[in-house]
Order: structure tokens, then sequence, then C-alpha cells
């Protein structure tokens, strides 16, 4: 057993700052293997209404020394993209894909397993390696981690996937120029995206349209209608 966390909930007060290497008894006490209601082909480690991670504020987090845990949830846009892949394996089939931003690993796991050469979950938030091992073992697929920021970067990727990654307005402004990039050498780019805040105006093609289950606890409805998009 890695770690020295206590089972059962999460006490704040009773837990030392948490570190990468205390991260999988931490995941397996605070989540349970559950299906998005979106992907039902995929099981995940989620947090859900049954969990304290569910209801940790931002502060409690820090004290803990825990990043915001994006990776313990199925967001609307991973789940659409996700979906659109295992629905169209020919998208990824054969190839060397980039799930960018993973947090749980959802659409590298649907990559996987609608066939693709190789995928490369990538994500700074260094509890993602342990979640996205953790998750591609339930899902009995193979899938290399990166805990690097690669923006900017280029390792020869035939589809770079990502999910609900418009949140932000300088971290969107960085992505643009990458992605960019990568289109015009020929990469192909597709997004999952519920309506995020910052997602690009212009183009984008829309491949698919899905109404996605989320909680209200994350998003500001119960569904998301949650397009699949693609640089043009």
């Amino acid at each position: 057993m890695e770690g020295s966390l206590p089972h059962g909930r999460l006490d704040a007060c009773s837990v030392t700052a948490l570190t990468p290497n205390s991260a999988k008894q931490f995941i397996l006490d605070n989540t349970a293997l559950m299906t998005p209601p979106h992907v039902p082909e995929i099981v995940l480690h989620l947090a859900d209404e049954a969990h304290d991670l569910w209801q940790r504020t931002e502060d409690e987090l820090v004290e803990i020394g825990l990043p915001p845990p994006f990776w313990a949830f199925a967001w609307a846009g991973g789940q659409g993209l996700a979906r659109y892949v295992l629905d169209n394996p020919g998208t990824v089939r054969g190839k060397r894909v980039l799930d960018f931003a993973s947090g749980s690993g959802l659409v590298a796991i649907a990559a996987a397993k609608a066939g693709a050469a190789k995928v490369i979950a990538t994500d700074i938030d260094p509890f993602c390696a342990t979640a996205i091992r953790l998750n591609s073992e339930a899902n009995d697929v193979a899938i290399e981690f990166l805990g690097t920021d690669c923006i900017g970067t280029d390792a020869g990727w035939d589809v770079i996937l990502a999910g609900d990654v418009f949140y932000d307005r300088s971290f969107a402004d960085r992505l643009m120029p990458w992605f960019a990039t990568l289109k015009a050498r020929g990469a192909e780019i597709l997004v999952g995206d519920p309506g995020r805040s910052y997602m690009p105006k212009a183009g984008l093609e829309p491949l698919a349209v899905y109404e996605v289950a989320v909680t209200r606890a994350l998003e500001d409805a119960l569904v998301k209608r949650t397009t699949v998009w693609r640089f043009a």
C-alpha cells in the first residue's frame, strides 16, 4: 500500500500534505469505480456525493496539498469527445494520439479502445499520473503518461484530443497558436466543449452534438449540450 492516508473519508485535519507517492491510496479511498453516463463502455475512479472530495473547498484542498481534482470527475466535454471517438474509431485507429489535459484519462482510454496505435495522456497535475494508471488498468488498455507542459511542443502526434480546455482566457490564448501550428503541419485536432467561455468562435467544424448528463455540483445544469469540433 502506498502512502499513509487513512481509509474512508478524507479528514483534512488528520492528513499530512499529500504527495504523488501517496496518491494511489488517496484515490482509492475517495472515489469509486463508475461508468460516465455518456460513455458506459468505460469505468473510471470517480468522486460522487458519497465522497468528501465532492464537498471540499479550494482552501481545504490547498491545505492538504491537493490541486483541484479535475481527474475525479467526468466532465461534459470529455464525455462528448470520448463518445465521438468510440463511435468513430477511424478517427484514431492505427494513429499516434495525444490526449491533452487528460484529467481522468477518459478520452485517452476511449482512443485506446478505438484502436489507436499509441496513446499519450498529458496533464501537469501529478495526481493524474496515478489516476490515469488506475483507470487504464481498470479498462485493460495501455496508455503512456506525460506530466510536463507540452504546449508549444510537437512529438509528431497524428491526432490531438482535448476536452474542456477553453475555460480560462490565458490558457486558451496559449493553446490557439499551438493548435494552429500542429494543424498546419497536418495533425488532426478534435475538441469536446460544452460552451466554455473561451471557446474559439471561428475556424472550427462541428462533427457531433451530444446531450451529456452531468452533476449540478460541477456545472450550471444537469445536462450540457456538448459539441465535438474539428479544427478546420
